[in-house]
Parts: C-alpha cells; structure tokens; sequence
C-alpha cells in the first residue's frame, strides 16, 4: 500500500524533471536564425533581396530615411549567423546592405542612392524584398491587411514612410571612447524619422539633423581631448532650422562609419594604423581637383579637352589619339579621370610645366628613344675638354674610385682611368671617350671629358667633398673595492712548578709575546714583563694581532694565564680609468694604454724564447652621427691587469696571469649625455671558526675556546660612455 502511494507521488516528479531536461533542447529549438542573405538584379533596374531563416520568421517592422536613403527592417527574436555584416551591391539603385544583431533583434539597413517604392513579403522561412517596384503592385500590397505598430515603427507591407515633423529634437549629445580607442559622438533624437546629413569638409565632419530643434542647454562646444580619439572637440550649434554637430578630427589619419538605431545616431571616428595609413595613400594617390563626367560615345579628343579645360593646362595631343568612348564618372580627381581614359585607349602623357603632351604610349616611347639616341650621337661628336678639379676635404683617390666604379694603374703616386669601352662607361660617371688621371701629391683630379660630363662630375664633388663631423668620445671605468676582515681568538697557558719566582711575574698590564698582560693577584700590581715559557695549553689566538689582553692568576706554585688577541682590518680602493679619444663621423678610432709583460716560453726545439703577454686599458669606437644629433657607437672597452704570476714547469719561469674587464655593445646616445653600459658587483663573505670540542660549544663561555675569523670582500665595476658632438665653429675654425 504504501508502495503504490509513494509511486503516485513520484510519477509527476518524474515529468517534471524530464521537462527540465528537455528545456535548453526546445528553447535552443526555438532560436531563430538569419542563415543567409541573397541579391539579384531584376528587370526595370529592381533590386531583389532575400533572407533565409532557421524557422517561419516574424513580420518585419521599421521604417525609412530619404536623407541619406535607406530602408531599415526589424527581425524581433532573431539572431544574425552570416560571416559578415556589410554587403556591397552596386547593382540598380542599391549600393549597400548592413546586418547588425542585437541580443533580442537583427537590423537590416539597405542604403540607396534615393528612396524608391519597395514591397516586402513573407515566403516560409523567407523574406523577399522587392526595391524599385511598380505602382500596381505597391498598390496591391498596400491593400493588403496590415498589423500597425507604435507611431516610431513601421509594418513593411504598408508601406507607410515617416518625414521629418516639427517635433523632432535632440534630446541629448554624448561623447564616449571605444574598445578600440575610437571616438564615439552619441546624438539621442526624440524621434528616429529624421532625415540626416554627413559631409566632411575642411577638416572637419559635419552631421546636419535636417529640421531637428535643439535644446538651448546642448548648444556648446566640447574639449575632449583627454580621451586620447582622433577627435579633439565637438561643437553643437542651431542654425534657426537644423542642428548641426561639427567634429574637429585631430589631423587627417582616422577613418569614420555614421549608423542609427532607433533613437541613437552614432558617428565612430577610428584611428587609423601604420598600414592603413599607407593602404589609404597608395588608394587615393590622386590629389587633383574632383570633377564629374557623363557621356556615352563622345571622341577621346573632346573628352582631353574638357579636362585641359577644367585644370586650366595646355594640351597638345598627337593626329594619331582617336577613338570614342562612354564614361560615367561622379566625384572623381581630374588626374585619375585622365589616367584612366588614357588606360581605356593605349595612351600616354608627358607633362613639362603647365604643358601636357598626349600621344599613344608606343609613338612616346620611340620618341624618346630616339631622343636618346641623338644625345648619344651629340655625346660623340662634342669636343672634349681638360680641368683641374682640386679636392679639398676628401681623399682624391678613394673618391674618384668611388664614381668610377673601378681603379686604374699608374705611376707612383698617380693614377688614371679611361671611360673606354661601353660597359665600362656604364659604371662610370665619365663618357665613353672620358678619361682622368689622380694626382695623389696635390690631392687633384685631372678630368677629361665633355662640358656636360664635366659639369656633372663638379657637382658631384661639390656635393661630397665636405668636412666630416667630428665626436669626441669620453669613456668612464670604476673599480670600487671594500675589504673587511675581523679576526677574534684566545690563547691559555697553564704552568705548575716550584720554582716560579713571584717577584718576577708581575699581574699587571705588560707584554707577553707582544701583546699587554693585565691581572690581579696576592701581590701589588706592577708593571713588568711576562713570559710564558711552557707549551701553551690552549693556542687559538690571532697569528699577528693588533692588540691583546691578558690575564694571568699565580697563587703558590699554579700559573693560569689567559690571553684574548684581535684584528680588525678595513679597506677601501676606487681606481677610475677615464680613456677619450676624438674621431670622424663613421671612422673607427682606437686608443690603448698599459704595459707588455715578457715572461720566457718553452719552442718545439727545447730553447726559450721570450714572449709578452699585454695588459692595456683600451677603447675602440666607431660613431654614426643621425640626423636628429644623435649618436650611435660600436664600442669595444677593455680594462686588463696583471694578476698572479703561476710558475712553469718546463722552462721555470713566472708566467703572469691577465685579469679581463671588456665590455662589446652597440649603443644609441644623445648628444652629451652619459649612460652607463653594463657593470659587475662580486660580493664575497667568508666566516670561519676553530674551537676545542665541547668546551667551545658552550654557552657564552664558550667563546674562551675559539677563534673566529670573518672576511668580507666587495667588488664593483661599472662603465660609462658619454659622447659629444665638436662645435663646427670652433672645430674648423669657421
């Protein structure tokens, strides 16, 4: 009985935790999707769209825009699964589509160059949206029965249009920074049917809210700087019939996307990266002054002379440019529009001044190798002449050899070359019937060859003779040493014997071993001599201390000396090497200093010879001066000195050993600065102890039985290098 009882109460629970676990399944089921999205060109320059979804999807609401033209549709409850969010159409009077999801929607914003009639329908799982439709079927739809929405809405298939009323304000503007660093300006509109206007002009972007009014309280100018956007401030402002919010932009390398949603329009003003930058100006290479054509069939001639026209050029085009040709082009610089005509019909421009020369891109070519070729035969034929070009600051050999692309042989302290052959000429700023001769002694070249190659070698030199920058580097090197040693030990002696004479041993301050011996005994303290003649008992005093205290108790014949030795030792060292040397910019310079150490050395035939080893302090830099006044050095520092002397076997000589501190690096440094180049701190503690067992292993009195030693050794080094760029002035005197 109570079995079947428990059994019904248990059934229900059973279903319930069953639909539990079924749920996420069903609601998942229930998620509505956007799967896909296709366009296609329809006859009458119509544009159709159509949507896929996952499920049956909900009746589309929205509304649209006639400045700028869009067409925007609501999907409540569906979610966005295409790979992107913007579609470039280009087809009819479309040119893009932009999906945008929500957590509880997914927008469709279809932008158009103007606002045509469009009808929606519903097919299954399918939406199709039909732009550019014909009055009878706009009409037909609009018949059908619709499902209103609230005022801000709009049900598609009624195709019902919202303008802009006199009620429409902004309500609030705001300025925010994005993930990204992008600057968003945030316009709340109490109505979101109002046509809008972007431009970018001067500068600076402006957003026109046609027929929009403004609250006196918003109308202001906004700093906003310190949120580190490409935009530097925000002016909003009324005209007496718009808003209109001028963004100051912050130089030129930013890019920006105006959206809307609902009741928010929002312009995202994004910087731009280092290859964006540069993708952006190879794609807008063109800086002419922007024009519009549009003809069809129109002669090629005529269309060169429009533009001569508009840029106020001189145009001469060859009898041989004919053609016709058709183009649409809307906005386009005057440069690019001609770049491209004589693209579409094989030919090519040559500019001088203000004069522009047209002719098929073959006739140019042939003309200008034909040009070439007289010059050739001009080169040829002109006479040649000898002069004396005197180099001042450069080598005349290396900088001769540096044009010609080769050395010639000569006589002692001469040489010469000859342009002869053509591949020789090729390398060579001479002509082929050029020749030169190098006068080492006077520092001259003697140049032969025509006027014009004449001309060209002299401004040449004038270019590159110059005087070369001078640096003068300074290099620091510290040693800093610390040495501390402590040393702490005891010493007890113990005699028993009848002949110790007490007279003799006074209990006092003294010498014993050459350390002061002070007591207190039977006797009266005296100062005198002591001495221990027998073995001590205990020895672990201090080898050669700076001090000692004794104690010594004599009563009959017992002695018991104690003896308490220490040392205390304390250094300090700094050894600074400061080497400087002065060279020309990208000339190495190397300066050294120290002593060669000779030691003798065992040969393969079992003589001795003798050999240095060397132990310099040296610099050797090669400074590149940047156009900034900076100064970038190859440094090699070496600081080596003699170590300890190690004996050889064979020939039973001291060899010494070399202690290295060397430092290689390459460096950039500003001009009078110093910075330090690396270092090396060495830290050595050594703490000893000798005792007797047991006894000095005891509290406190164990200290009477040890000796205790503690050495602590500290090493640093560091190098500094600051360079100095020589006044012009007072370097050449100038």
């Amino acid at each position: 009985m109570i079995n079947k009882q428990l059994a019904k109460v248990m059934a229900p629970m059973r279903v319930l935790l069953l639909g539990l676990a079924l749920m996420p399944g069903v609601l998942l089921a229930q998620a509505n999707q956007l799967n896909d999205i296709q366009f296609s060109e329809l006859p009458g320059s119509r544009v159709q769209l159509r949507l896929t979804f996952s499920d049956v999807p909900p009746e589309p609401t929205g509304y649209t825009i006639e400045q700028p033209a869009r067409i925007v549709m609501d999907f409540a409850g569906v979610e966005s699964a295409l790979p992107q969010k913007k579609y470039s159409l280009g087809i009819g009077g479309a040119r893009s589509a932009v999906i945008v999801s929500s957590e509880d929607r997914t927008r469709l914003i279809v932008n158009l160059d103007q606002l045509p009639v469009y009808t929606s329908e519903r097919k299954g799982n399918q939406v199709v949206l039909e732009i550019g439709a014909d009055s009878a079927t706009t009409a037909s739809v609009a018949a059908a029965p619709t499902k209103a929405t609230h005022d801000k809405g709009l049900n598609l298939g009624g195709q019902k249009q919202f303008r802009a009323a006199g009620s429409v304000a902004v309500s609030n503007v705001d300025f925010r920074r994005g993930e990204g660093g992008e600057g968003k300006v945030i316009v709340s509109l109490t109505d979101p049917a109002v046509n809008i206007d972007v431009e970018r002009t001067k500068g600076k972007i402006f957003l026109t809210f046609l027929g929009a009014e403004l609250p006196d309280s918003l109308r202001q100018r906004l700093d906003v700087t310190d949120f580190a956007t490409p935009v530097k401030a925000i002016t909003v402002d009324y005209d007496g019939r718009n808003t209109v919010i001028s963004v100051d932009p912050a130089g030129t390398d930013y890019d920006y996307l105006a959206y809307q949603a609902d009741n928010e329009y929002v312009l995202s003003v994004k910087p731009l990266s280092v290859a964006e930058v540069r993708e952006k100006q190879k794609e807008f290479q063109f800086s002419g002054e922007k024009l519009s054509l549009n003809f069809q069939d129109i002669e090629v001639r005529s269309v060169l002379q429009l533009i001569a026209d508009f840029t106020d050029l001189n145009l001469v085009a060859s009898d041989t440019v004919q053609g016709r040709i058709t183009l649409r082009l809307d906005g386009v610089p005057w440069d690019q529009a001609l770049e491209l005509i004589l693209k579409a019909k094989g030919l090519d421009k040559r500019q001088e001044g203000n004069v522009i020369m047209v002719a098929p891109a073959a006739e140019i070519a042939e003309r200008e190798r034909q040009e070439l070729e007289t010059r050739r035969q001009l080169e040829e034929l002109a006479p040649l002449r000898t002069e004396y070009i005197h180099v001042r600051y450069a080598d005349a050999r290396e900088l001769f050899t540096l044009f010609s692309g080769r050395q010639g042989g000569g006589g002692a302290g001469q040489g010469s070359f000859a342009g002869g052959r053509e591949d020789q000429s090729e390398r060579s700023i001479l002509s082929a019937r050029g020749s030169a001769i190098v006068d080492e002694r006077t520092n001259t070249i003697i140049l032969t060859d025509t006027e014009e190659k004449i001309a060209q070698f002299r401004e040449l030199i004038e270019a590159i003779d110059i005087p070369i920058r001078q640096v003068m580097i300074e290099a620091r090197i510290v040693n800093a040493n610390t040495d501390f040693a402590r040393e702490l030990g005891v010493r007890w002696n113990y005699t028993e014997s009848h002949q110790i004479d007490p007279d003799k041993i006074g209990i006092g301050s003294g010498t014993q071993d050459g350390g002061p011996v002070i007591g207190n005994g039977s006797v009266p303290s005296v100062s005198s001599p002591v001495s221990f003649h027998d073995s001590p008992l205990v020895d672990l005093g201090v080898a050669n201390p700076a001090g000692s205290v004794a104690y010594a108790i004599l009563k009959d014949n017992l002695y018991l000396g104690l003896e308490l030795s220490a040392l205390e030792d304390v250094g300090k060292a700094e050894i600074v090497s400061q080497p400087k040397v002065v060279t020309g910019d990208k000339q190495e310079a190397t300066i050294q200093s120290g002593v060669e150490i000779p030691y003798l050395e065992a040969t393969s035939s079992g003589a001795a010879s003798v050999t240095f080893r060397e132990a310099v302090l040296e610099l050797n830099v090669v400074p590149q001066i940047t156009p900034d006044n900076n100064i970038i050095m190859a440094l090699n520092i070496e600081q080596n000195s003699v170590g300890e002397l190690f004996t050889d076997l064979a020939t039973g000589s001291q060899i010494p050993s070399i202690n290295i501190n060397a430092l290689q690096t390459k460096v950039l440094v500003r001009n009078g600065e110093t910075i330090v180049l690396g270092g090396i701190f060495e830290s050595q503690v050594i703490e000893g102890e000798t005792k007797i067992p047991l006894l000095g292993d005891i509290p406190y009195i164990g200290n009477l039985f040890k000796n205790t030693v503690r050495n602590d050794d500290k090493r640093e080094l560091l190098m500094f290098i600051t360079p100095r760029i020589m006044d012009e002035e007072i370097y050449y005197g100038k």
